[in-house]
Formats: structure tokens, sequence, C-alpha cells
């Protein structure tokens, strides 16, 4: 658990709470009033590929009279709840997110009687930042009811989009449109709130449904919701769990993998996948640094750098720990997306190229989309990167092996890796022995426009033995042959010597392409692909190429923590690891809200890193093998 003894100011004071999809920053100001910013992960703006792109529903403000002393404070996050617990002199406030139901409940018991006003802290009350203003709706009988709307001139993928939500409470009654207040004192007091998205409908449409599910949930019994929403947090963290001993770095990964985990559940079930720069819990920044240096000063909690697009190499970082972890739920809003963009983004394929397949952008926003990236054209950080599909398949080939769940392969794993699979097929020419001729093709976003990048030719040694291996319900005898003949026709990964030692290269050919990142491209090969290992052939190739390699930076997206201890690197992950698990952003309070880094604040990239890296030094898996502590420090136990 967290505990504070000390409330706000302010939301970079909150801790976090959600139910998967809909999140909470909760907070107590120093005159004693809980605060709470309420979040969804599908509350799309019209600025949905900028800073402004994924926003809060709301502030909530919650006050009573009268004020209780907060001396003595206490603040407590309840993890094996699910809720936060707050102590005010004589009142407790108990504040979840049902875990079953799209519903946020504050309860609060007083030794006294006393009076509450619940108020809606609204801002965006004109258009700006490309954002239309949020509607509050007049004289509604003991509820508070708002929404956001967007344009219908906006995006047709979010155009008309409608979020918001329906405040109500025990005793309460409306003494303006955006407050409720106590009808007359009480020593209980029970708020509330119903969030909903509804795509493509009118705002009367939108509060139809929502009055509708209100009135549902408004039939199920408190003490009930509450014991099941406890029951499923109950149950996640027995799904599994690491808990480290040993020397003084030991409590703080321990808490930094419990609390990441926590987060991720929090945000992790919803409509969209986890969003790598914030997830939803950003809160406002008085003091904004844009790259450069330069300064943008104040921005609220809808503000996030990196805007509201999906990276691929960053949103994976929170998705591949999920598989040990036993966190499979959390997976599917990630694999549905993409699977949602395939047909479209197949259908641009062939209007571009006129062959068969698909790939996906490393950045696009939720639906997807490609641009046109032939040879003769410009490189770009992103335009001739063809690598996500591989790495996306390689990834649900290992969900499949974990659940067994023949449905999801038939239905999303077979056609991602198939379109990923005909369109290196069909795409690349061969050279004069036959081989795939990757050319021009990034190697990731380091080498722009270079010949046979390691990544791609990693992800089909390694994505194509296992395709073909898949059951024979599962994948026609035709698919199976084509794949056993674009096997053969996979070129070697690039090699050559450093420091006369021979090392995987990014590229083959002469290294005098310019990098233009901070990433290591030669040892997709270890991570995600796992072509070399602990548990592999040829480890020392690997671990020259480990230590040869030129970028080492630390936290944030790094792969050096999980590539590490792949190896059996023990004294090296536990650095890179610990280090993940303290780099708590000194601005914020929650100890797992990560600095921003290359990112955003909190930085979900920097604690999926540290999951996967810890989890690597405990267990590693090659097919059916189990190789147990591969990469456990001596000072280290559990």
């Amino acid at each position: 658990n967290v505990t504070w003894d000390v409330p706000g100011p302010g939301s970079a004071q909150s801790m976090p709470i959600g139910n998967g999809d809909i999140g909470l920053n909760v907070w107590v100001e120093t005159n004693g009033d809980l605060n709470f910013y309420i979040s969804k992960t599908d509350a799309w703006s019209e600025d949905n590929r900028g800073s402004w792109g994924l926003l809060k529903l709301g502030r909530v403000v919650v006050s009573l009279n009268p004020r209780p002393a907060v001396t003595p404070f206490l603040q407590v996050l309840k993890l094996r709840t699910g809720e936060i617990q707050i102590k005010e002199s004589g009142t407790t406030y108990r504040i979840w997110v049902d875990a079953n139901n799209p519903v946020i409940r504050v309860e609060a018991q007083s030794k006294k009687p006393v009076s509450m006003t619940v108020r809606l802290n609204n801002w965006r009350t004109v258009s700006k930042n490309k954002i239309s203003a949020d509607s509050i709706l007049s004289g509604q009988a003991d509820k508070i009811t708002w929404y956001h709307r967007n344009l219908s001139t906006a995006d047709i993928h979010v155009a008309n989009l409608t979020f918001g939500a329906i405040i109500k409470g025990n005793n309460l009654v409306n003494s303006s449109d955006t407050t409720l207040k106590s009808s007359s004192p009480s020593a209980s007091h029970l708020i509330s709130i119903y969030p909903l998205t509804a795509p493509n409908s009118t705002s009367g449409q939108w509060l139809a449904q929502l009055n509708q599910k209100v009135g549902q949930i408004d039939d199920l019994n408190l003490e009930k919701s509450r014991s099941a929403h406890q029951d499923w947090w109950n149950q996640f963290w027995h799904r599994s769990w690491i808990f480290v001993r040993g020397d003084s770095t030991a409590i703080k990964t321990t808490q930094g993998y419990i609390l990441q985990r926590f987060v991720t559940a929090c945000g992790g079930r919803g409509a969209y996948p986890i969003k790598f720069n914030g997830s939803i819990f950003t809160v406002d920044n008085p003091s904004l640094i844009l790259a450069g240096g330069k300064e943008a000063g104040l921005v609220n909690a809808d503000y996030r750098t990196w805007g509201g697009q999906y990276w691929f190499q960053n949103t994976r970082a929170m998705y591949w720990p999920r598989l040990q972890a036993g966190d499979f739920d959390m997976m599917l809003p990630l694999f549905n997306m993409y699977a949602k963009m395939l047909p479209d983004n197949a259908k641009q394929v062939r209007k571009y190229y006129k062959h068969e397949g698909s790939y996906f952008a490393e950045t696009k926003p939720f639906w997807g989309g490609l641009v046109y990236a032939g040879p003769e054209v410009k490189e770009d950080w992103t335009l001739h990167y063809f690598t996500p599909i591989l790495e996306l398949s390689m990834m649900m080939l290992d969900y499949y092996e974990y659940t067994g769940d023949t449905e999801f392969a038939k239905k999303t794993l077979a056609p991602v890796a198939t379109d990923g699979l005909t369109f290196f097929d069909k795409h690349f020419t061969r050279d004069e022995d036959g081989k795939l001729l990757l050319d021009p093709d990034n190697s990731i976003e380091m080498y722009w426009k270079v010949h046979d990048p390691a990544p791609d030719i990693a992800g089909l040694k390694a994505v194509l033995p296992r395709m073909i291996d898949l059951p024979d319900e599962l994948i026609d005898k035709e698919s199976k042959s084509n794949w056993i003949r674009l096997l053969g026709e996979i070129p070697p990964l690039p090699t050559g010597t450093s420091n006369e030692k021979p090392v995987l290269l990014p590229y083959t050919g002469p290294q005098t392409a310019k990098f233009r990142n901070s990433e290591n491209p030669e040892l997709y090969a270890v991570y995600p692909f796992r072509l070399y290992g602990s548990n592999n052939p040829d480890l020392q190739l690997a671990l020259n190429t480990f230590f040869a390699r030129k970028m080492t930076f630390k936290g944030c997206w790094s792969q050096d923590p999980v590539q590490s201890a792949m190896l059996g690197l023990s004294e090296v992950a536990k650095s890179y690891v610990s280090f993940n698990f303290n780099s708590k952003d000194p601005r914020l309070k929650f100890p797992a809200f990560w600095i921003q880094k290359n990112d955003y604040a909190p930085d979900e990239d920097n604690g999926g890193n540290g999951e996967m890296g810890l989890q690597q030094m405990i267990m590693q898996t090659n097919g059916k093998k189990m190789l147990l502590l591969p990469a456990s420090p001596k000072e280290w136990e559990g």
C-alpha cells in the first residue's frame, strides 16, 4: 500500500485509481476538500492526433461543512481491495471505481452529521486548441450532467463523439447546474458518478443511453457491488506476484513492479490501449519544458507531449509483461485496435503497391492508416518502417501459447500474421541468390532506408517457423507451403566484427548510415524476437553484440533491462531494472508516476520495461522449456 500523512496541494500530489477504463487522480487540498480528475480511455477530442487528444472528463470537488481538520491526515491506496481511503479528523472517505460496472463511488462516513457540497469544476468553457467547449445541462433534478461533443467537422473517426457523466448522491440536491448540496446534514454520504462515451450519437441520444445505464446501475446492491469489486482485485493479485528481498534496491524494485502493474490494471481494460505518454493519469503541469529546452509554461491535465497517436515501439513496452503476469484481459485492447486497422491498411497497400498484404505504421491514431512509402520517397523516422506487424505477430503467438485460445488464433492472430508475412513476401524483390532483398527499409527509427535491416530479418526468422508449426485447423496447407518457401529465402542476420570479436550488425553492408535515435536495432534478435538468449545457441555472439552496443542510456523506452536479463547478465539487468523503478518524477508524489524522460509523465514505458526486465531475470521460456533464475543477482532472493 501507499500511505501519505500530508494532503496536497494540487494534482501533482494525486493517487491513481481506476477500473481499467475509467480513472481518477485523487488528492486532498490543504483546506480539506477532496478533489479528483475523471478520465476515460476513449475520451478522444477533435485534436486526437495532437497534444490535447485524450481529454479528462472533468474535475470534481467535494467539501464538507463543517470542514474536518486535516490534522491528523491519512490517505491510503489499498491495493488488495482497489480503493483509496482518506481519513480527515472525524471523517473517512472510501473512493473506488467499480471493477465490474462503469461507475465511480465516493462514500463518506462522519462521526457527526455534516453537510456535503459536490461541485463540477469545468475548464473547457470556450473553444480552444481546436477543441470545442463542453456543455452543462440546465434544470437537472438532483444531479449534475455535462458532456463534451466533438464537432461534426472533426476527423470522421471522432466527429460527433460525445463523452461526459452524471453525478448523483444520496440526500443531494442542486444549488446550481454545477453544484449539489445536502438537503440536510448526515453522518453518511454516497456520491455516484456515471461516465459514458458514445460514438456518432446526438447529445439527446447520448443522454438517453446514459440515463438507461444509470438506472441499471442504481438497481444494483451497493454492498454486493463493492464485494464483487474487491473480489476482482483479489483475483487479480493472485494471478501472479513477484516479491524481491535482499539488498537496499530490492524493496524499491518490488514496490515499483507492483505499483506499475496496478497502474496498468487501472487503465488497461478500456476501449483502447494504454497511452505510453501518461496513460489516463496525466496531471496539471505548471512548468512544461518542450524538446530543446523551450519553456511552454502552464498546461492543464488534458495536455500530453507526443499527443494522442500510438507509437508501437512505445506502446508495446506495457504489453509484453502482461504475458508472464497472466494479465491476458489487458492485452485485448491492443490486439483489437491493430486488428481493426488491418482491412483498411490492406486496401491502401493494394492501392499504393498493387499487391496483397498489410502492415502497421509505427505512428498512427487508433484507426490506423498508411502513407505511400515507395523507394523514391525521401527517408523519414517511420516511413520505410515495417517492423511493428512482425513484433505484434510475435506477441500474439505468445498470447495464443499462453492461453490456448483457438478463437483468438483464428480471428485475430492468423489474419494479422498472414497479412504481415504476405506484405514482406510481395513488397520486396529478391537478390541474385534468390534471397529476400529488404531495401529500402528502415532499421527501426535508428537508421533510415538501409539494406537488409536486422529487426525485420530477425522478425521473419522468429515468426515464420512458429506460424508454420500452428495446427492445421488454424492455418491452411497452402499458406504453410508458401511460408516454408519464404523462410528459405530470408537472408542471414547481418554480422561483422567489433574489437576483433564477431557481432550482429543493425543492417547489411558498410556501416555508414547516420544514426538518428538512441536504439540498438541489432539487439532485436535478442528482444523482442528471442533468436539469441540464455536458453539459445550462440550466446557469445549476442553477448559480444550487447557489450558493443552504441546506446546505453537508462530508463524510459530503453530495452537494455530486458535484453541484459535475457542474456543472463544479472548485475547489468539489476542495474537497469532498479534504475527504472527508482525513476519517479520528482514533481509527482505517487511513487510509480515515472519521470517523462523521452515521453510524458507519468511515463508508462519506464515501468513496463522495468516489469519485463524483472520477469526475465526470474524466468525465461523458449517454447515449452523454462529457465528459472537465469539472471538473478546473488544479492536478491524472493
